[in-house]
């Protein structure tokens, strides 16, 4: 019989006769991790606590828009520094990675993104990354060049490329089909239901800006090892007309397909389960607080506890030197501070 010969974790039966339901062998890399490797981080606001503690280790975190040096750490954060290894923001869907590995390449700077909000004008594809915003388009776009040649320069001092997908849903521009973070109006701008349109990606589009995205990685970087997750943090707010619950099923569901076909093909592509180690049913949302959305500090724990126990090259988990994003602690999640999508819980009816 072909299931004669398999290892317990193959059984459910046998997963759940462990009180950890064996959660260590959720995760057997394919790709290697060794100190010193460096390793640059995109995706979503729960991909912000990936970062911290690869910072924290013998990992070399690349960063390639530091901090001023005299910049006080809250105020960096504010700014966008030290969330990722650029200063994109968060970049939630795979079109929008795609979109900004794509202007990389050309150091383009989309009229669409461009957004007025008073006497200040905001970068639509990054608006929590100048919450003032700028002076003039000529500034705006003279930081956004600056922005996109650093992304590109990225992939000449990485090793490994960790991105965690989070979302399904956008909103674009209607002409260009340009990806924003979040709706016009939220951080800056102003919606225009005429302008902008609300976008559902399902499993093809998903797939084929995955693809599509790392084929541009690999052309600036060739070699280059990427680990993907996805983020088990539930939508805040749907535009799709359905539940929540069901909208964060579909979006997931999606999401959760497409790393694994994708990784399934590459030997140098990796999935880490972060995602089934917080919202697995044997774990019972023991790790999401109160509001069932925020993830708790153990959870965070538990999850890079598994990351770093599959490399021992690295040594133990690290204590990482910041406070961790969007983790609750003890009840309620920070994250509305670097986390655009959050925000929307805001527009909900007390």
């Amino acid at each position: 019989m072909p299931y004669s010969n398999l290892p317990d974790h193959a059984f459910w039966k046998l997963c759940r006769a462990d009180p950890a339901f064996r959660q260590s062998d959720l995760y057997a890399p394919k790709v290697s991790l060794e100190p010193g490797m460096r390793v640059a981080t995109a995706g979503s606001c729960f991909a912000q606590n990936i970062g911290r503690y690869i910072r924290a280790s013998t990992l070399h975190l690349v960063d390639m828009e530091p901090a001023p040096t005299t910049m006080p750490v809250d105020v960096a954060t504010c700014y966008g520094y030290g969330l990722f290894s650029a200063r994109y923001g968060n970049v939630y869907t795979t079109r929008q990675l795609r979109q900004l590995l794509e202007d990389a390449e050309t150091a383009h700077v989309r009229d669409c993104a461009v957004w007025t909000d008073g006497d200040r004008i905001f970068d639509g594809l990054r608006p929590n990354t100048e919450p003032d915003g700028y002076g003039c388009v000529e500034e705006l776009a003279a930081h956004r060049r600056d922005h996109l040649h650093r992304v590109r320069a990225l992939f000449d001092e990485t090793d490994v490329f960790v991105f965690t997908l989070g979302l399904t849903e956008a909103w674009a521009d209607r002409d260009s089909g340009t990806i924003f973070p979040t709706a016009p109006g939220v951080v800056a701008g102003r919606f225009d239901r005429a302008r902008q349109r609300f976008v559902n990606l399902g499993m093809a589009d998903t797939l084929e800006d995955l693809d599509a995205a790392i084929r541009l990685m690999r052309r600036y970087r060739p070699g280059l090892k990427i680990l993907l997750t996805v983020s088990p943090v539930p939508l805040t707010a749907t535009a799709s007309g359905v539940h929540i619950l069901r909208a964060t099923t579909y979006s997931k569901a999606v999401l959760r397909a497409v790393v694994e076909e994708v990784a399934a093909g590459d030997p140098d592509i990796d999935y880490f389960p972060s995602y089934e180690i917080i919202t697995g049913a044997p774990f019972r949302s023991a790790f999401y607080a109160e509001n069932l959305r925020s993830v708790t500090q153990e959870g965070v724990s538990s999850v890079m506890s598994v990351f770093f126990s599959a490399h021992p090259a690295l040594g133990h988990a690290p204590e990482p030197a910041l406070p961790q994003v969007g983790v609750a602690e003890p009840a309620e999640g920070t994250d509305e501070t670097v986390c655009e999508e959050a925000l929307l819980e805001a527009f909900a009816r007390s």
